[in-house]
């Protein structure tokens, strides 16, 4: 009997199990070779804030979800195959799973103990035993006896059932295992025994999956394969290469200056390993001292940056009033969190945004940036790099867990072919050098400390116009407080306009900005195969606004405005653009959006 082929334009796969089974190994490396394959794709990693979550519970369970295939936007709302590797991880995503789909579990996990645990019960297993593949796969007992000789303990052993359950995955959709190959001899190059162990129960995998007739071929018909050079790249690592490359560009040093926080800890560790290109950076006693470092280097003629999530933003904020008083180029990195407080550390949200606009004493405009892919990170952490250094202020870059922790294929490129980055350094051959001085654009030039002529005063302390000394007259103040304005506010003039996506005459425009962006334009496609014909704005340069968001905005009967928190960005557009009515959708579970969650709302509010 053969087996059967399952035929598919795109394909969404999970692997869960506990936080301790290399899920998140073993998703990195299905994601990396799907991408070599040259396919569109797209994950989304989602694990337990707690370093040790209780094993075999539902609150434990960690997973990673792959999208590929054609028009990928987003990591799918539902799974066509699911492999889990305990009760635990069916009942986290039974609501995850499409009906019909492929569930292969350990069935070495079945036992009533772990049953009881995840809360799976008899009735609810039966009900996925009937509407879905489930396929018993003896996957510890397995993985035991494909190294039943090698003399490695038990513990040991059963660390590599993950590599097991790739070695499925693989054989499920063709894909060849040299890539992972490679990649264990590579991180245990100092441990053969631990790379010819994990090759051999990845064989096991694939040669299990090849044997049972019960597990299915998947084929995903592709004809739009990427081409030219790409490598998976998560959000937090194209941000990092995004600043990295702007500091090459500008021919600045860089610093950076962060303190450990999850979900943006990845952008430290990745600039740390970065001293071939000349990268500095701090891990400081914390975020205080992480962003006032990264002044001192700014002041110092660094190009200087820090990176937080939304708690440290909020103990930043001082600080970040000083670099704007100071007028010194800084970008300050923001992967938000589910809040208030510690909230759901590893969960996502959009909830910084009214923090990123107006979260300082005193009037502190700061330009705020918003990236909308993993891949983008890079483009965002470069522009607001860019500004923050033409336009002397700093600037705040705002990404989330999703984008940070999610991956998906960037077209590499050249720091050649980048745009121009050009300091506003002081002229040396002053007379009287006047720091706060300004050109057309508003702009006080960047003088670096220990060159002569150059001496001047700076701090926290209001400045007197040109001269820069400290000033408490009251018609300064407001003309300084205007000038700084007017800075951020010019820089409208050096930002793109912003582009509209779907149909020209629809009368529903759909707003959104950060990482909702793949989700939102699946949902304006799929809606447009219903006869529902709306646009799509994706605002990623939130402050200032691009020039002609007004005029967009006048030509609609109606604006959705969709975001994962209560109406930040909605109620600012009231703010900013009182004339306009504005519904909403959002979402605040610490998940992103799905593609039907949007449909349905959508469907629902055009029927009302």
């Amino acid at each position: 009997m053969s087996k059967k082929i399952i035929d598919l334009d795109n394909v969404v796969v999970k692997i869960a199990g506990d936080s301790g089974d290399g899920i998140q190994l073993t998703g990195t490396q299905l994601t990396n070779t799907t991408a070599l394959m040259g396919e569109e794709v797209a994950t989304f990693p989602d694990y337990p804030a707690e370093i040790r979550a209780p094993q075999g519970t539902v609150g434990g369970v960690s997973g990673f979800q792959l999208h590929f295939g054609k028009n990928v936007y987003t990591p799918g709302d539902k799974c066509d195959v699911l492999i889990a590797l305990n009760p635990a991880a069916i009942m986290a995503n039974i609501n995850n799973i499409k009906w019909g789909s492929t569930i292969i579990a350990d069935s070495d996990t079945f036992s009533e103990a772990n049953f009881e645990k995840a809360g799976l019960t008899p009735e609810i297993f039966e009900q996925i035993k009937q509407n879905n593949n489930l396929i018993e796969a003896p996957i510890s007992s397995m993985t035991k006896a494909a190294l039943q000789d090698s003399g490695l303990d038990i513990k040991t052993v059963m660390k590599m059932k993950n590599m097991f359950a790739l070695g499925i995955v693989y054989k499920l959709f063709g894909f060849p295992l040299k890539y992972t190959e490679e990649f264990l001899e590579k991180k245990f190059k100092n441990k053969p025994e631990l790379a010819e162990a994990n090759k051999k129960v990845l064989q096991g995998g694939a040669s299990y999956a090849s044997a049972i007739q019960a597990i299915p071929s998947f084929r995903v018909s592709n004809d739009t394969r990427l081409k030219g050079k790409y490598k998976s790249i998560s959000g937090n690592v194209a941000t990092a290469w995004g600043l990295l490359a702007a500091a090459e560009k500008a021919n600045l040093p860089f610093y950076l200056g962060s303190y450990p926080i999850t979900p943006a800890t990845e952008i430290l560790m990745e600039i740390a390993e970065r001293r071939d290109l000349g990268a500095k950076c701090l891990q400081a006693e914390d975020e205080i001292g992480g962003v006032v470092t990264a002044i001192g280097a700014a002041f110092a003629g660094n190009f200087a940056a820090t990176s937080t999530s939304g708690p440290g933003l909020a103990l930043k904020s001082e600080a970040i009033g000083l670099a704007v008083m100071a007028e010194l180029p800084l970008v300050i990195v923001d992967v938000q969190r589910g809040g208030p407080s510690t909230g759901l550390p590893t969960k996502t949200e959009q909830a910084d945004l009214m923090q990123a606009l107006f979260g300082r004493n005193g009037e502190s405009p700061v330009p705020v940036i918003a990236a909308s892919s993993p891949s983008n990170c890079f483009h965002y952490a470069f522009q607001a790099s860019k500004i923050a250094i033409e336009h002397m202020t700093p600037v705040l870059l705002l990404t989330d867990s999703y984008l940070a922790n999610g991956t998906e294929p960037w077209k590499i490129v050249s720091v050649k072919d980048l745009d121009e980055i050009k300091p506003k350094f002081a002229k040396e051959d002053v007379e009287c050098y006047q720091p706060y001085a300004r050109d057309e654009n508003f702009v006080r030039s960047w003088a670096i400390p220990g060159t002569p002529n150059l001496e001047h005063r700076i701090g926290g302390l209001e400045k007197m116009d040109i001269t820069g000394t400290v000033s408490y007259v009251p018609a300064n103040h407001e003309r300084m407080t205007m000038l700084r304005d007017s800075k951020v506010k010019k820089i409208a003039d050096f930002i793109p306009l912003q582009n509209v996506e779907g149909f020209e005459d629809a009368d529903t425009l759909v707003v959104g900005w950060g990482s909702s962006y793949g989700h939102i334009e699946s949902a304006v496609e799929e809606l447009a195969e219903k006869g529902i014909k709306l646009a799509h704005v994706h605002i990623n340069y939130i402050y200032p606004f691009p020039k002609n968001i007004g005029e967009i905005l006048g030509r609609y009967k109606r604006i959705i405005v969709c975001e994962m928190n209560m109406g930040q960005l909605a109620n600012y557009l009231r703010m900013t653009f009182p004339q306009y009515k504005y519904e909403q959708i959002n979402k605040m579970q610490g998940l992103p959006f799905t593609v039907n969650e949007i449909v349905e709302k959508i469907q629902k509010m055009m029927e009302e």
